[in-house]
């Protein structure tokens, strides 16, 4: 039986990727955005299996609404993926409280919003698969990017306990973590006012993310056609870092961080009361 896939920012970039793999296996997606008109080419090229739907991530009280008519229509929702998301550029210091709320209103609250939603069905049928689009910033992080590692982080972290309680049920959980891949993500995002102290360091990010977009060597079809491979295997990985950017950020970080945990690891095991 074909699957009905549920995908936030379906208009573009990876949702966009995804929904089309989506569609050429076959399956029906109900592809979300903000502003449905950015989704009429989708639609026209496949008007037997992709349906719009408006929808604002932030708009948690909308959520509820939107899965239950989903469900209505189509009688389930198979697979729901997590991708809606933009990105800030700016110091710990340099970033608002506004800023940092409206980045977790997006990452955080409003994917853990959807994830209630559908579960319910999810667990009833025994099956079903939740995709959180992350970042290689999900695990490490750097000068600029507080704000939207602390974000993935969060995701990441509250996915990894889903796992544990979903996956006895039938559920998959993905966590997806691209390197640099050709999306409008880093022209989708804010930055914040700058302070002349962090040029050295956050100056550098913004230069990079300026001289590197458009440029990017991740391709969103090859990455849409792993995440559906992975979902398909027997054993879906429950971490998929994407690119090679992201793999070897991730393998450099978890290296570095077992190399402070030995350095360290004869004193901090030596914390218990004595005997």
């Amino acid at each position: 039986m074909n699957k009905v896939w549920l995908v936030t920012g379906a208009n573009s970039g990876f949702g966009r990727a995804i929904s089309e793999a989506a569609i050429a296996a076959g399956d029906v997606v109900v592809a979300a955005a903000r502003r449905v008109d950015t989704l009429d080419e989708l639609v026209a090229a496949h008007p037997d299996q992709v349906e719009p739907l408006r929808l604002d991530v932030t708009d948690i009280d909308a959520i509820g609404t939107a899965v239950s008519d989903v469900v209505a229509r189509h009688g389930r929702i198979d697979v729901l993926v997590n991708n809606a998301g933009r990105t800030h550029v700016g110091a710990f210091e340099e970033t608002t409280d506004e800023e940092l709320r409206a980045l977790f209103d997006v990452h955080v609250f409003g994917p853990a919003a959807l994830v209630r939603a559908v579960l319910p069905g999810m667990r009833a049928r025994r099956s079903g698969a939740i995709v959180q689009m992350s970042s290689m910033g999900g695990q490490m992080s750097f000068a600029g990017f507080s704000a939207y590692s602390g974000t993935k982080f969060a995701l990441e972290g509250m996915t990894e306990a889903l796992a544990g309680e979903v996956g006895p049920l039938g559920i998959k959980t993905l966590i997806v973590e691209p390197g640099s891949f050709r999306t409008s993500l880093m022209t989708n995002g804010s930055i914040s006012e700058e302070l002349p102290d962090y040029q050295g360091t956050v100056g550098a990010t913004r230069e990079m993310i300026a001289a590197g977009d458009g440029a990017q060597a991740g391709d969103p079809a090859k990455a849409a056609a792993l995440i559906i491979e992975a979902l398909a295997a027997e054993d879906t990985p429950l971490h998929l870092p994407l690119g090679e950017d992201g793999v070897s950020a991730v393998q450099a970080h978890l290296d570095q961080v077992r190399d402070q945990v030995a350095t360290w690891e004869k004193r901090t095991r030596a914390t218990a009361f004595d005997a």
